[in-house]
């Protein structure tokens, strides 16, 4: 059975590069993520258009459950649910999931095509803009249909992006955590998950079964100036998101947020520790499509082969790396790398 569950929104990437008159044109940030509104619907056939146009398996939790699962090197070590429609799209994730080794359990929405992410490059920096479609019908009925699955899991995972979709299906699988003794992992994912009130409610009502909570610094610091915290530190928001009170028994969060080429910041029962990341020289980056999702992959890999902080933020920095001198969330055949 597999080791890492993962539960999201999977999405195929469409991904271009672009200039300046397009970020300005759709209004994107570099490296932002935000839902799609009708302006940006255009983009996507824009992407599609373009000769350098990528078609890549993506989604937040998705591609970090491919990591992980490349980084393990053994079949079905992981598994992976969200909704999917019945086309060529989401076909495309199938076979991204199988040759990948992923158990991939997907919900099949007949009536409602694969969501897509419109991936605008510039200068390197990803801005996403991201069509649900199907990924924002999965049901938790899906989840109770394949219980054994979540029962079995020693690590759950989703990414913050989760929360608009499914929130019933958080609170069930967090809450089995605190029945199975599974570790519960989840990430900011993007300012907006923060910042709009509704879903950092979900978010907030997940920490205390949060074991692991992921993020960068933007949304770190998004998190602290939507609830009123008056700071820019993120070793201080770290600590600060490290005390909120664990329920049941479960031991102290960790909080592990990534800063780009610097330190990556571990706060654990407010006490904070930095581990270095691998720098690597402008040249060899190609994009940072994916470069978070791949941190958290080989994290979770390390932590489930029973590893301490320190070789999980190793085997995370690592795998984000390789990813970032690739297009999108992909990587070489093996690593070379051994947790």
């Amino acid at each position: 059975m597999a080791a890492i569950l993962g539960m999201g929104n999977p999405l195929l990437d469409i991904s271009a590069e672009v200039g300046q008159d397009t970020f300005d044109k759709y209004g994107l940030i570099p490296g932002n993520a935000i839902l799609a509104e009708d302006k940006h619907q255009p983009l996507f056939t824009e992407l599609a258009a373009k000769p350098d146009v990528v078609y890549v398996a993506g989604g937040a939790t998705q591609n970090s459950i491919r990591v992980a699962q490349w980084m393990l090197q053994e079949p079905g070590k992981t598994a992976y649910m969200g909704c999917i429609g019945d086309d060529d799209f989401g076909k495309k994730l199938i076979d991204a999931c199988k040759k990948d080794g992923v158990d991939c359990k997907y919900m099949i929405d007949k009536t409602t095509p694969t969501g897509a992410c419109a991936v605008t490059i510039m200068n390197k920096e990803r801005s996403l803009t991201t069509n649900l479609h199907a990924a924002n019908n999965y049901k938790a009925s899906h989840l109770e249909a394949n219980m054994d699955t979540l029962k079995n899991a020693k690590i759950v995972y989703s990414a913050g992006f989760f929360i608009t979709v499914s929130p019933e299906s958080i609170e069930m699988a967090s809450q089995e955590t605190l029945k199975t003794g599974a570790v519960y992992c989840l990430n900011l994912s993007a300012p907006f998950i923060v910042q709009v009130p509704p879903f950092r409610a979900v978010l907030e009502k997940t920490l205390p079964c949060c074991d692991y909570l992921f993020g960068n610094e933007t949304e770190a610091r998004a998190y602290a100036e939507a609830v009123g915290w008056d700071t820019e530190d993120v070793e201080f928001i770290a600590t600060r998101l490290s005390l909120v009170p664990m329920a049941g028994s479960k031991p102290y969060r960790k909080v592990v947020i990534t800063q780009g080429a610097d330190p990556t910041v571990v706060a654990i029962r407010g006490q904070v520790t930095k581990y270095p990341v691998i720098a690597l020289p402008k040249e060899k980056l190609v994009d940072t499509n994916g470069a978070g999702d791949a941190f958290v992959g080989g994290f979770l890999a390390a932590l489930a082969k029973g590893k301490d902080m320190e070789a999980c933020c190793k085997a995370g920095s690592y795998s984000a790396s390789v990813v970032i001198q690739h297009s999108g969330c992909t990587y070489p055949a093996k690593p070379d790398y051994t947790i």
